[in-house]
């Protein structure tokens, strides 16, 4: 029973996923154009021109990316530190956004690395049950080439549905962002001491999403209800492919909360889901 009850959490990380903002995207050079002397030296107003347009259309949301601000926060609940700029290739400056004091790096490191110790704690409890087939142990049935194609096909489909397109792209930099607005000297305490709740955004966050989480949260139950009573060796293939999409996402939390940590930046273009701030 204990790895069906971590099963349900660890589905519902996942599926929390949905219905976030846009991914952390890196941004890229929005100017990149050789251009051609004509006559004296002038450059074609037309060529920059057309030259822009094709950028923004191969580049929408690095463009995007790049002429907005690192991290819209509503409500007021990230406060803006003082902008230390870093030198861009065109001249430009992306601003640290973060304040980096010992009490909000605490407050968010717990935020962070809770969400992650539950995404540990489920691997450990579902790990042993992926790797059965691959046992010794006496009145296990090897798997076949069918199921066993069907084993890796299942870890290849999570790594990228769970892995990377629910947690790298959506999951991780909402956790990431809302555990950098945790303030220990204005946060409510139950926002403390319920820092990873908090940070995956199952309450203060705005109505849409707390009640697509909720919802969610519903359906993974019932979901996890009937996987459990698959038959051997079927349940053993979807926990191996739980197990790489959460170890997926566990990799890009920690790494992704390191960089904004190393850098003082808040992932870029995610939306913390904050409430709007009453007047």
């Amino acid at each position: 029973m204990h790895h069906h009850a971590a099963l349900v959490g660890v589905a519902l990380l996942n599926n929390l996923a949905s219905g976030f903002s846009s991914p952390a995207s890196i941004s890229l050079p929005t100017q990149m154009a050789v251009f051609q002397r004509v006559d004296n030296s002038s450059v074609n107003n037309n060529v920059i021109f057309q030259t822009k347009q094709q950028q923004q259309q191969i580049f929408p949301s690095a463009t995007a990316a790049h002429q907005s601000s690192p991290l819209a926060v509503r409500g007021g609940a990230l406060r803006a530190s003082t902008a230390i700029g870093s030198s861009t290739d065109n001249g430009g400056s992306l601003e640290k956004d973060l304040n980096l004091s010992f009490g909000n790096i605490l407050a968010s490191l717990w935020g962070a690395s809770g969400v992650a110790y539950i995404l540990i704690k489920a691997i450990v409890r579902v790990l042993p049950i992926a790797l059965e087939p691959f046992s010794k142990a006496d009145g296990i049935v090897p798997l076949t080439n069918f199921q066993l194609s069907s084993y890796i096909l299942t870890c290849l489909f999570f790594a990228y549905a769970e892995g990377y397109k629910g947690f790298q792209l959506k999951f991780s930099p909402l956790v990431v962002a809302r555990s950098f607005t945790i303030q220990p000297k204005t946060s409510p305490f139950h926002h403390l001491l319920l820092a990873p709740l908090y940070s995956m955004g199952l309450f203060h966050a705005t109505k849409k999403r707390m009640i697509v989480s909720w919802c969610v949260t519903i359906g993974v139950a019932t979901i996890v209800a009937a996987v459990k009573r698959m038959p051997y060796p079927w349940r053993n293939i979807v926990d191996a492919g739980v197990v790489i999409g959460l170890s997926w996402g566990t990799i890009s939390i920690l790494g992704g909360y390191m960089i904004s940590l190393l850098t003082g930046i808040a992932p870029i273009g995610v939306d913390p889901a904050m409430p709007e701030k009453k007047e």
